[in-house]
């Protein structure tokens, strides 16, 4: 059996107040081209459906036709929400589209719905998993202290039976890290500050394979069956080495799972060029064809340059981001980097006490010091 995995299109995206969704109506047909190609059972597509809880019709247009090109196909789909959908809104038909294969969880309602395929190895059971946090799950487990995304998302497959002598799949959306180990991010990915989201790769033994979604870089935790997808395009500068593809699975009997990424070919690349202004021009005016790449711009002029934007978008009319890099931006660093050094110096008592003075244009008092001070020290933050 086969089975596609891909995940985090978030139709409808705009990138430095540049649409996507011509980029995107492209992609979906090259991921249709392999679909014709590799001929899967099923797509696995792990949230962030949408960029917006609440789409474009625009967006809800395309994602239509591409569900109506995948169903004409009879290629069954297991979608579940993200964090950028809203699990109402993509769950709104799921019932009367499940009846031509189209299976949805966009809301959690206290269980984890499976749906199981057949092959001559015998069933596959997909189990679909919506974004979920900890407030989600509490509701539903009232015996149990569900503190973090953890915990809820550990409460959700405990209470589920699950034969771990057949063949299962866990379509899911969240954060997950291995021990110490981190995966790779990219700035158009949102992240909990502090780790409040991590999951650690343990909670999912019972399941074969495990298709995430949520970060934006094909990858592998834990173990090589728990994988990122990854998401179809570049939608931010940090991605620009990335190579973006669709995973296949090919299941044959229980404990033998080959897993192969197909390459995706953009109708834009996002990439990034380094040099003096008239350089770059003459390099894009040189090209035998107009260079329609989306191109960040770092320009290493000392002088000063006149309407920079203007002379690039001559040759580059897709420049989403120009930035500098010369004496004068190095200094700016240096500046920052000191002042942050400065900060890491500072015991949380003298911050506050500066935090004070620039709100208040007046020094704290002796009380109110001894005060904050013995705050401080009951959260364990005084610091010497």
């Amino acid at each position: 059996m086969k089975l596609m995995h891909i995940s985090d299109l978030h139709i409808g995206k705009r990138v430095n107040e540049f649409s996507m969704l011509e980029d995107q109506k492209y992609i979906f047909k090259d991921i249709l081209r392999l679909v014709d190609e590799v001929k899967p059972a099923g797509i696995l597509m792990a949230g962030d459906i949408y960029d917006k809880s609440v789409p474009a019709g625009e967006a809800v247009e395309v994602l239509d036709e591409f569900l109506t090109e995948l169903e004409a196909r009879q290629v069954q789909l297991f979608m579940v929400s993200g964090n950028h959908d809203s699990p109402e809104r993509l769950s709104f038909g799921s019932r009367i589209m499940e009846k031509n294969g189209v299976h949805i969880a966009g809301t959690f309602d206290g269980k984890l719905k499976y749906i199981s395929i057949q092959d001559e190895f015998g069933p596959v059971h997909i189990y679909l998993l919506p974004f979920i946090k900890p407030a989600m799950v509490s509701p539903y487990y009232a015996d149990q202290e569900i503190l973090s995304y953890e915990d809820g998302v550990k409460a959700v497959i405990n209470d589920t039976r699950i034969d771990t002598k057949e063949r299962n799949i866990l379509v899911a959306h969240q954060f997950i890290t291995s021990g110490t180990k981190q995966p790779e991010r990219s700035d158009s990915e949102t992240i909990a500050i502090g780790g409040l989201d991590n999951i650690d790769a343990s909670v999912f033994e019972p399941f074969d394979y495990v298709a995430l979604g949520h970060l934006h870089g094909p990858q592998s935790m834990g173990r090589e069956t728990i994988r990122y997808a990854g998401s179809p395009l570049k939608y931010s500068f940090s991605e620009v080495r990335q190579h973006k593809s669709v995973t296949l699975l090919e299941f044959a009997q229980k404990g033998t799972l080959d897993i192969q990424t197909l390459p995706l070919t953009a109708l834009r690349d996002m990439r990034e060029i380094k040099g003096p202004l008239t350089e770059l021009v003459r390099v894009g005016a040189s090209q035998e064809s107009v260079c329609l790449d989306y191109i960040r711009a770092i320009l290493t002029d000392e002088d000063e340059v006149y309407d920079a934007i203007g002379q690039l978008r001559q040759v580059y009319p897709n420049v989403m981001r120009i930035d500098f890099e010369n004496s004068r931006s190095r200094q700016d660093t240096d500046s920052k980097s000191s002042a942050s050094g400065d900060v890491a110096r500072k015991s949380p008592l003298e911050l506050f006490e500066e935090f004070y003075i620039k709100q208040n244009n007046i020094e704290m008092t002796e009380e109110q010091r001894l005060i904050i001070q013995e705050v401080l020290e009951q959260v364990g933050g005084a610091g010497k």
